[in-house]
């Protein structure tokens, strides 16, 4: 994918991010007018009444970049290969906006994060099938592209239910699309370095509204639309670079570990898993009483502390395994350790803190009476 040059991408960027900013302010006012307000309740992390809704302004600016740098970039030829892309992006705000004003039955939300999902997957099919039967490989093709359509909407959903916090969702959506790009851009790959910089500077707009005292909410419509934009930027990074096909799920490793040891903890426990809770590690750690910043600080160190280092460390070591394979390519093999390492450390820290939350909260329970 072409990029354009780093002069043009600047201002695009500046442009994204003062869209987002300005749309945010609009939305704050929009709210209010609305009675769209998040109140304070035991399945809640906040105390005050706060406007939800501001992530409208993130999909505005990120559809806006998009249009304008694939204008500058390919011209209409461009523009009708993003049309997927940015009628699935449109469909997933959509549906998230109108739960955010009125509810929506879960039922509906998923078909719609099906429906993105295949929106964005009709162009590969177009390709997999014009000759169907000369491909061998079809079958395993086609099962690869359902992982991919379930990651997708897995994205969306599990990045809506870590919107808990203040903050907590914009920084890391942050940090994994500034990884991703960084990793696209060291590859050469500037054309998707740039695009996924500028779901970053989406959601740099976004976030002094939301961090570190929201002044509003992102809500559905800005947190369904982010985890789908993460899944993007993940699938583009490791077809772009494809010797780091790892590096996007080390970077989210913090979130997918939280929301999965979770979901499997509630259904190992027999408790109703779809239901709305407040069992995440982080929703644990506010009630233990660690302000959101703290928490916010936690995840964020986890990302640089551990995250990153763990990709860079792969990037630039050599194969830890021992010798044997001429053909196995050494940075993959050394991803695939950093990986598994990464998962496994992130789930031993997932259940120390769940620990640590109970015996706490159990230890000024038992203070109290």
């Amino acid at each position: 994918m072409p990029g354009v040059s780093d002069a043009v991408w600047l201002l695009l960027a500046l442009a994204t991010a003062v869209v987002a900013l300005f749309g945010t302010r609009a939305s704050i006012r929009y709210a209010l007018k609305r009675r769209l307000i998040d109140q304070p309740g035991h399945r809640r992390s906040h105390s005050l009444p706060t406007p939800r809704g501001g992530g409208i302004a993130i999909v505005i600016a990120v559809v806006l970049s998009m249009l304008a740098l694939v204008e500058i970039r390919n011209g209409a030829a461009g523009m009708i290969a993003s049309m997927p892309l940015l009628g699935a992006i449109i469909l997933v705000a959509v549906v998230g906006w109108i739960d955010d004003h009125r509810g929506l039955a879960p039922g509906w939300r998923l078909l719609a994060h099906c429906l993105a999902a295949f929106i964005l997957g009709v162009p590969a099919l177009l390709l997999l099938f014009r000759d169907p039967g000369s491909n061998p490989a079809l079958p395993w093709i086609i099962a690869a592209a359902l992982c991919c359509g379930l990651a997708l909407v897995g994205s969306i959903n599990l990045h809506n239910f870590m919107d808990g916090i203040d903050g907590l969702l914009g920084a890391q959506a942050l940090f994994v699309f500034c990884v991703l790009a960084w990793i696209c851009h060291q590859a050469g790959r500037l054309g998707e370095a740039q695009q996924i910089g500028l779901f970053a500077a989406a959601t740099l707009g976004f976030l002094p509204f939301n961090f570190p005292r929201a002044r509003i909410f992102m809500g559905d419509v800005g947190s369904g639309v982010l985890g789908l934009l993460i899944a993007v930027a993940v699938f583009r990074q490791m077809a772009a670079v494809p010797t780091a096909f790892w590096a996007g799920f080390i970077a989210c490793s913090a979130f997918v570990v939280d929301s999965t040891a979770t979901l499997l903890s509630r259904v190992l426990s027999g408790r109703r898993w779809y239901s709305a809770h407040r069992e995440h590690l982080y929703q644990w750690l506010v009630r233990c009483g660690y302000s959101h910043p703290q928490v916010v600080g936690m995840y964020m160190s986890w990302n640089l502390a551990v995250a990153l280092p763990m990709i860079y460390w792969s990037l630039r070591t050599r194969d830890p395994l021992p010798a044997g394979l001429a053909s196995v390519d050494v940075r993959s093999s050394s991803g695939s350790w950093a990986l598994a390492l990464t998962y496994l450390l992130a789930v031993a820290c997932w259940a120390a803190g769940k620990r640590y939350c109970l015996r706490t909260i159990r230890t000024v329970g038992s203070r109290s009476t």
